[in-house]
């Protein structure tokens, strides 16, 4: 596969009725369905998109915890995309977790042949990897992927440890610091979630190294949820698939997870997952049973009133 690979244009009138925008997303396979592909491929298909998903490892995890992962063979990684990338035409890129250093390496080889693309790449906490595998993963990261992201999208917290290491500060890192610390390995801009703020607010701001350029302030949401880094980063490479300019994805896909975390649901004994397919249901169905975070938390269920915004996690 070369450079010279068709993409699509979504404004190209001859490309009208072909079918949904596509969005290669790679990722590792998660058996909750809270994140990992599984995540993608519902927040992708609730966006209109298509989702074209490649898996680079195997993570065993329930919804409460992470406990090991097995890596998907590189050259595996490469096969799966390459094959499909020969007969279907793509509109933007999803990266999350792609399982070790050399993973890294092969994905962003693939990536390198479709530098019109946009990539909204995400980096998930990977404090369950073993320590050396880490700093070897994230090296790579730094290196390869983000030279290539147009989005890099995490939560304060985590961009701050992988962006700014040395940072001791009293005060938490500001997201035009994180996009400056971001911008100096090549990536344009970074979606930050769950900066902190007083009276119990948490932020969420794309900036780039001139500042912040929009955003939306969540309440911050007692109950813990899980894949709502991934429903962040797939719905708004979704949007940019489709055509959408930066500024309006963002603040379709914030919506969206606001959205998808008020209707989560708890389908285990661990966290909630968000629920994507919000839109889909009957009047007030989400709020049946016992799983949703309303009832967890005693908020107002009734559907007609307006939906509070909830915790980026």
């Amino acid at each position: 596969m070369t450079a010279d690979a068709p993409v699509s244009d979504p404004n190209d009138p001859s490309q009208e009725g072909v079918g949904p925008a596509c969005v290669m997303t790679f990722n590792a396979t998660d058996p909750s369905g809270a994140g990992g592909l599984a995540g993608d491929i519902a927040t992708i298909a609730a966006m209109g998109a298509h989702a074209l998903p490649v898996v680079t490892a195997i993570v065993l995890r329930d919804t409460a915890e992470v406990f090991d992962h097995s890596v998907i063979d590189a050259d595996v990684v490469v096969e799966q995309a390459r094959s499909i990338l020969e007969d279907v035409t793509i509109s933007a890129w999803k990266v999350g977790f792609l399982g070790s250093a050399e993973g890294v390496s092969a994905v962003a080889e693939v990536l390198s042949d479709y530098p019109d693309v946009p990539l909204v790449a995400y980096m998930p906490n990977l404090s369950w990897v073993e320590e050396d595998d880490q700093a070897a993963y994230l090296d790579a990261y730094r290196e390869l992927v983000l030279p290539q992201a147009e989005v890099l999208v995490g939560s304060h917290q985590t961009l701050t440890d992988f962006l700014l290491p040395e940072w001791n500060n009293d005060r938490p890192a500001s997201p035009r610091e994180l996009a400056v610390a971001a911008a100096e390995h090549g990536t344009r801009f970074v979606l930050v979630s769950s900066v902190p703020l007083p009276d119990q607010f948490l932020d969420n701001v794309l900036a780039s190294p001139q500042g912040a350029i929009t955003g939306e302030k969540f309440e911050r949401f007692e109950v813990s949820f899980v894949g709502a880094g991934d429903t962040l980063a797939a719905s708004l490479a979704a949007l940019l698939a489709s055509g959408a300019e930066l500024h309006a994805a963002v603040g379709e896909a914030l919506a969206f997870l606001d959205q998808s975390l008020d209707a989560g649901f708890r389908p285990g004994m661990g966290n909630v997952i968000p629920d994507r397919f919000f839109w889909a249901l009957p009047p007030g169905e989400e709020e049946e049973g016992d799983g949703g975070p309303a009832a967890d938390t005693g908020a107002a269920d009734d559907d007609n009133l307006p939906k509070d915004p909830r915790h980026v996690h």
